[in-house]
């Protein structure tokens, strides 16, 4: 820790806290998995939280398609706009709020 302070790397001010009850063996296989790294169960449990929070996140945006799947959703964004008076009427009137 004090290696990666002396090399000009900083944290980032820690401002929130967690805190949770676990299994002890949880807790015991964390701080097996933290000391194979050379981390602090902190620094494992952020880092592995943090990484999983960002695939989740991912996982809402990223979608993978096969080659015909692929084709058939570029067809449609390809295809001009089909005109929707339902559509049209709705944005037509006020909001409920106004």
């Amino acid at each position: 820790m004090a290696d990666a302070l002396e090399r000009g790397k900083t944290r980032p001010k820690a401002d929130a806290t967690i805190t949770m009850r676990i299994p002890e063996q949880t807790r015991e296989l964390i701080d097996r998995a933290a000391a194979a790294l050379g981390k602090s169960r902190t620094e494992f449990v952020l880092e592995s939280a943090r990484q999983h929070a960002v695939d989740v996140m991912l996982d809402q945006r990223v979608f993978h398609l096969d080659e015909q799947a692929s084709a058939a959703f570029m067809d449609a964004l390809a295809a001009p706009i089909k005109s929707d008076e339902a559509l049209k009427a709705l944005f037509a009137r006020k909001s409920p709020w106004e």
